[in-house]
């Protein structure tokens, strides 16, 4: 039969069910994958999420949007086809779409990660006979360390830059990141302050019931407060900007992937890097490709290529597929 899932202008299309997959254009019905720019876009007519999601894409998309939802594992008809969505492990309400019609089953993971994460439910591999994966960090450079041993240092890096009376800045995605170091630092160290665009996040966060710690809004502070020795959270927009000068003599640091790449480090020039991402790493990927049983692997948004070949050379069917938005440095990884 033909593809289930096919690349086109307006970004991957279900033909059998007239459905688009994190479309980059509007259209008419778009089944979203989560709640990251480049997988959620605005304009269309309806869109379905996993029902944890729901708080984030309406903040990312505004209360006018249309939004219907699936519990994680339900099951509904598009035109005859069955979708439905399951766990991802990236963020919250993150979610691969499985699609099924005439006994083919398709998967598309959108954006993944196989480590723990509090603040989202986690990775559940999905049987299919295709697997639609990202690829961000798909070369065998990109190996994580455990998490705990990421907090670990974030807490000592904290921890010291209070002892010697300066606020620690902390540059990280606003949406997913953010609230993953959130859930997982020791907050007795010290009082947290977040940039704004942070908060809105914590706010749909806190309606889909995850617990955060108690975060101040930087730019709410009343006059004279003491901001040495806070933890202030803020995405990477907001270096170089006015904003930090409320912080006085402050240290700073970037938690990313990308962290894993000198070079990347110094183009962010910051006082230290954090290896910690939301994405599955090298062996993350062939993990969760393996899980699923796929006969067949499209491989997308990243290191595409590399992988490909790599699967080719282990036997399976694998191929490129090419989206609008390719991940790289700065983008919400």
């Amino acid at each position: 039969m033909d593809a289930l899932i096919t690349a086109t202008a307006r970004g991957l299309y279900c033909a059998a069910g007239n459905f688009h997959i994190d479309p980059w254009e509007p259209v008419e019905r778009a089944v979203i994958t989560h709640g990251h720019s480049d997988h959620a876009r605005p304009g269309s007519a309806r869109y379905l999420c996993a029902a944890p999601g729901a708080p984030v894409l309406h903040a990312r998309l505004g209360p006018e949007a249309t939004i219907e939802t699936l519990a994680y594992g339900e099951s509904v008809a598009i035109d005859g086809v069955q979708v439905s969505l399951h766990p991802a492990g990236h963020v919250l309400g993150s979610a691969q779409v499985r699609v099924e019609a005439g006994g083919e089953v398709w998967v598309v993971s959108g954006d993944y990660k196989l480590e723990p994460d509090p603040t989202c439910a986690p990775f559940e591999p999905v049987r299919c006979h295709a697997f639609v994966t990202e690829s961000t960090f798909g070369l065998p450079i990109y190996r994580w360390s455990e998490p705990a041993h990421v907090f670990d240092a974030i807490n000592a890096w904290w921890r010291g830059n209070a002892a010697a009376g300066r606020a620690s800045v902390l540059f990280a995605y606003a949406f997913g990141k953010a609230q993953r170091i959130l859930a997982s630092i020791d907050a007795s160290i010290g009082p947290i302050l977040v940039h704004g665009a942070v908060d809105t996040l914590d706010r749909a966060y806190a309606q889909a019931g995850v617990a955060l710690p108690a975060a101040k809004v930087a730019i709410e502070l009343e006059r004279g407060y003491d901001v040495a020795g806070a933890l202030v959270l803020a995405p990477p927009s907001a270096q170089s900007s006015p904003w930090l000068k409320r912080f006085g003599d402050y240290s700073d640091a970037f938690a990313s992937g990308w962290m894993a790449i000198r070079g990347a480090r110094r183009r962010m020039a910051v006082d230290q890097g954090f290896v910690l991402s939301d994405h599955a790493d090298w062996p993350g990927l062939n993990r969760a490709i393996d899980a699923t049983g796929a006969e067949r692997v499209f491989v997308t948004h990243g290191h595409s290529q590399p992988l490909v070949q790599w699967l080719a050379e282990r036997g399976l069917a694998a191929a490129a597929m090419a989206t609008r938005f390719e991940a790289e440095p700065g983008a919400e990884t």
